[in-house]
């Protein structure tokens, strides 16, 4: 097996178990924050611990990554979460929410050290191809996120056994996955390339000089020079913000309209699937034709899911299987946005901007889902699952706004 491949396996390997861990308690977290308090607006807020949690540790994991290598960053990442979930089980046992809103912050830094794992497929990628090699790692979250919600039932009878909040239950599945994706992290070998010697011409370890990074605000104003780099950022959190304000609500609206913990994880399941299942056939979309064909196939794809939780609302009760469809294309609609806006950022900067725009992008993907899972709550009180949705069309025609702009600056710049 050539050195790219063990590279692939690898991270393949510490995705599954990662996107497992995540689907596990996934579909809890918000019933277990209304649990605890009694309200349902809390809900969208311990979602929005989570994805809160990845947004703020994405940037440090990137200057991590660019300072001692993805290897470190990425095992560092999925160990955060593992302690993550073991304060979700501390919080949820004494009933404390301060306590249970830490724990699911830091089960977001693994969210944070899968999404740098595309990146770090990208950089031993063919530098024409970045797609494929990224929609490859994340494809492998498919097995584990398939896999997960469907832990939430047998996850919460092993909770009851052992005397626990049977909903704590999938938490314990977590940590395990948690952990063996950072062993799978640790495995990864070191950066290392060949640089010439006036005496040897051995294999040395080269890392960026401090002064050579730039700095946070440095890529910043870089970044808002580059009409395309920015779209393609804006892409990436606009996808999240999409896909987040639907899903986090899903479960608490299917509570809400008296479907089981088994029908909650099908639905889950299925929406994780569309996430992933389809991500290598995106990735090579994105090198054949261009990250913008990607993008603009998922903005009708995001249409269509709106339109169809929409007419879902508007029924006397919700259908199962709409609901299926629509957040399975809720699910593909975000790979498209993620794929072809990550692509798209990989291919329009240079190599010294690289990794602090990735960084910085996927703090900025996951804020920005924090901040739409930290309305959801109030707004499925306020208006339903139409109000949710709804907002979800308002992001989507900002993120058309944003694409007619981009093109106009770039032709101007041209």
């Amino acid at each position: 097996m050539t050195s790219q491949k063990l590279t692939l396996a690898k991270l393949f390997t510490a995705q599954l178990f990662s996107g497992a861990g995540i689907a596990s308690g996934y579909a809890v977290g918000g019933l277990l924050a209304e649990q605890i308090t009694g309200r349902t607006a809390m809900a969208g807020f311990a979602q929005m611990s989570v994805i809160l949690g990845a947004g703020l540790v994405a940037y440090p994991l990137s200057t991590l990554a660019s300072r001692f290598g993805r290897r470190t960053a990425l095992t560092l990442g999925f160990g955060i979460g593992t302690l993550g979930a073991a304060i979700v089980l501390t919080g949820v046992a004494v009933g404390f929410l301060p306590l249970f809103m830490v724990g699911m912050m830091l089960c977001g830094s693994s969210t944070a050290a899968g999404l740098q794992a595309r990146y770090a497929a990208s950089d031993t990628a063919n530098p024409a191809k970045p797609g494929q090699a990224m929609s490859i790692v994340i494809w492998a979250t498919t097995v584990g996120s398939v896999l997960g919600p469907n832990f939430t039932e047998p996850g919460s009878r092993l909770g009851e056994l052992l005397g626990m909040n049977p909903l704590a239950g999938p938490y314990l599945i977590s940590m395990g996955c948690f952990l063996l994706a950072a062993t799978a992290a640790f495995t990864l070998t070191p950066e290392r390339r060949v640089v010439s010697s006036p005496t040897d011409q051995q294999e040395t370890t080269v890392r960026t000089a401090p002064q050579d990074r730039p700095s946070f605000g440095e890529a910043l104003r870089y970044l808002l020079r580059q009409p395309v780099a920015l779209y393609a950022v804006i892409t990436v959190i606009s996808g999240q913000m999409i896909m987040t304000n639907v899903m986090v609500m899903t479960p608490v609206h299917m509570d809400h309209q008296h479907f089981d913990l088994t029908a909650v994880g099908i639905v889950v399941s299925i929406h994780i699937m569309g996430m992933y299942v389809f991500s290598p056939i995106f990735g090579w979309m994105a090198d054949r034709w261009g990250p913008g064909s990607v993008i603009t196939s998922g903005a009708v794809v995001y249409a269509v899911t709106i339109a169809l939780g929409i007419y879902d609302s508007l029924l006397p009760s919700s259908d199962f299987v709409i609901l299926n469809i629509a957040l399975f294309l809720l699910g593909v609609g975000w790979s498209m946005f993620l794929i072809g806006g990550s692509s798209l950022l990989v291919k329009s900067v240079n190599d010294r901007m690289r990794v602090p725009l990735q960084g910085m992008s996927d703090s900025a993907m996951n804020l920005g889902g924090a901040l739409m899972a930290a309305f959801a709550g109030t707004a499925l009180q306020l208006g339903g699952f139409f109000l949710i949705n709804a907002l979800a069309g308002i992001v989507l025609l900002v993120n058309i706004v944003f694409a007619v702009l981009a093109r106009r600056r770039s032709h101007a710049a041209s």
